[in-house]
């Protein structure tokens, strides 16, 4: 499932809302996918009524991804009509990573006379330009940006989960005065942090380490290229010989058996890896680290903004963070609730580390604390739902 539609959905029911969300029923970004018969189905949950659209299962961002998105934004447009008598929307929101599907919801609120809001998740079609090597006379690139230049454009108000976007979308057509910005957030009923125990191999390591007085830098997310794992395992060669601190690393992902040969190639005691664990149990996990990493490579577009959903989880933690990524006025800045350092930089990333270990209980826990206090009052998603109605009722 993806999380941030259906969090927001679930607090403006509560607000006394009527929410609809239409997607297609394969994605790459759910576990479970929804099981339908006929080319449009719904269902109800939670009170959120789920319009499903067949489309085309795939594997990669190949040929069968790009199928995927097509077929999803014509069936949008042929089912329109019957979409409009099932929802009358008073506001329609485009919230794919992919731009495309601007067109069939501003005709689905032209002809309900709804307001149209774009919600930017990723920059689509830079990202895949900067990160695939696809050129911008590429056939695919050129109706990704058409698109973005209509939405932007077009749409009565553009909400960002990237807050450094807007001098880059104004340049692309948007007024400024329509851009908001949005971030990811957390549940509250998803706080407790008894909801779900610790697997025992997590458990058992964890109390070892804590028997062994280690300071505990802790990671807990995808092991892929993307979030520089590698600058962590080698700045933890560097700290091998400091005998107190040990790295723990929870996950999966397509760098995890390299990462893990790394670490055994060079002989380091001091860096543990452990399988991914359910999201419920995320926050214990993360209470019993010391330092939270977070990380990303050297990359542009992380100058405008980031939407990290560990982020969040490592402020509620109340944990001192780490935060190796290139992006200007981030959260960890604005709220000082850590360390940023540039991105795949080893010796910064061995200072910060350094610097965070030897401060005193009462100084991380203050750090930690500035975190907490930010996320609690501005990304709970109550607030968040709120604040997104009310840019609308500001027009």
């Amino acid at each position: 499932m993806e999380f941030r539609p259906y969090y927001l959905a679930k607090e403006w029911i509560r607000q006394g809302h009527q929410v609809t969300i239409i997607g297609a029923n394969f994605s790459h970004l759910r576990n479970q996918q929804p099981q339908i018969k006929e080319d449009l189905e719904s269902e109800n949950n939670d009170g959120i009524i789920y319009l499903w659209l067949k489309t085309p299962r795939y594997q990669d961002s190949g040929i069968k991804r790009i199928a995927n998105m097509l077929t999803f934004v014509f069936k949008l447009f042929k089912y329109r009509k019957k979409i409009i008598e099932q929802t009358s929307p008073d506001i329609v929101i485009a919230s794919s990573t992919y731009p495309l599907d601007v067109y069939p919801a501003y005709s689905i609120a032209k002809r309900n006379k709804a307001k149209l809001v774009f919600e930017l998740h990723d920059m689509w079609p830079l990202s895949p330009m900067l990160i695939g090597g696809y050129s911008k006379y590429h056939p695919f690139i050129w109706l990704m940006q058409r698109a973005e230049n209509f939405a932007c454009k077009n749409c009565d108000f553009y909400v960002s989960l990237l807050g450094n976007a807007k001098d880059y979308l104004v340049q692309h057509g948007l007024k400024k005065e329509k851009f908001f910005h949005v971030p990811n957030g957390f549940l509250m009923e998803e706080m407790d942090l008894g909801s779900a125990d610790l697997p025992y191999q997590h458990q058992a390591l964890l109390t070892k380490l804590r028997n062994e007085e280690k300071l505990i830098i802790g990671y807990a997310g995808g092991h892929a290229p993307s979030n520089a794992l590698k600058n962590l395992v080698l700045a933890a060669k560097d700290i091998n010989k400091d005998n107190k601190v040990a790295f723990v690393l929870v996950g999966n992902g397509t760098q995890k058996e390299e990462l893990m040969q790394m670490a055994n190639g060079n002989h380091l005691s001091n860096v543990h890896f452990l399988p991914s664990i359910a999201k419920t149990s995320i926050p214990i996990l993360l209470s019993q680290f010391d330092i939270l990493y977070a990380g990303g490579t050297r990359s542009i577009l992380h100058s405008y903004g980031t939407s990290y959903n560990k982020i969040t989880d490592y402020m509620l933690a109340e944990k001192p963070i780490i935060f190796a990524v290139d992006e200007p006025n981030s959260l960890i800045e604005k709220t000082e609730c850590g360390i940023q350092i540039p991105a795949e930089d080893k010796r910064e990333l061995v200072n910060a580390i350094k610097l965070i270990s030897e401060m005193s209980i009462e100084e991380r826990t203050k750090m930690g604390i500035k975190g907490r206090e930010y996320a609690m009052q501005e990304l709970n998603y109550s607030s968040l739902a709120k604040k997104f109605i009310e840019i609308i009722n500001k027009f």
